[in-house]
């Protein structure tokens, strides 16, 4: 029965080679028979075509939670989906600097691997770190393997437990078939309009999150991105 269910399953979603080559791994076979039918009926009610899905995602440090975004390709604006929350955070506010020091980065990144065989059940890998990170590190060693992932522990992750990071894998895998080469992840502290801005005159970092507002603004009066 479950595998009559997951041929239906197969027959009715996008049948490109990075679906058929995720679906061998069997972690990837249990969420898609699991939560699939769930996320593909939502899509409909929506009127979200997967076979022209792209989704953002975006964390927000204070509000603990990975915000989803979706549209079709061609349409201008993302649509809110689903805010996951983190099942934990560590570190502050402030950006990543080295390794080992136990922060969740900030700035503008985008997914760079998909790991169906993860020690966190399911993860996503962020190119952290990004130029500017490795520029602003100067001769540091800025660590590495930032992942969106299952669980509910980390030192610098996003974890979600092992049903949010099912559904948000399945997501992004969907996108990925569909052709959207490039998952935009973008990390921020706070909500960065002015008055938050000013509340944080004395931090050693607000430099650094000026720097970041524009992605920020942008965002949110446009809901698209550069």
């Amino acid at each position: 029965m479950r595998l009559l269910l997951l041929l239906t399953l197969l027959l009715s979603s996008p049948t490109t080679d990075f679906w058929q080559q995720q679906l061998r791994y069997p972690r990837v076979r249990a969420a898609y028979a699991r939560r699939w039918p769930a996320l593909c009926a939502r899509l409909r009610a929506e009127h979200l075509d997967s076979a022209r899905l792209e989704v953002f995602f975006r964390m927000i440090k204070t509000r603990r939670s990975l915000e989803v975004w979706a549209r079709n390709r061609g349409e201008a604006r993302f649509r809110p989906w689903h805010s996951y929350p983190l099942a934990a955070l560590s570190g502050t506010l402030g950006p990543k600097r080295r390794a080992g020091d136990g922060q969740t980065p900030e700035g503008c990144y985008y997914v760079n691997r998909f790991n169906p065989a993860s020690a966190y059940h399911l993860s996503l890998g962020l190119n952290y770190p990004n130029d500017d990170d490795l520029l602003a590190s100067g001769l540091n060693d800025p660590g590495g393997d930032i992942f969106i992932h299952g669980s509910n522990v980390t030192i610098g992750c996003l974890p979600l437990t092992d049903a949010g990071i099912e559904d948000v894998y399945l997501l992004a895998l969907a996108a990925r078939a569909a052709g959207q080469a490039r998952i935009e992840v973008d990390i921020f502290p706070f909500a960065l309009t002015d008055a938050e801005l000013a509340q944080r005159a004395g931090s050693p970092h607000l430099a650094f999150w000026r720097g970041l507002q524009p992605a920020y603004v942008r965002f949110e009066q446009t809901r698209s991105l550069p």
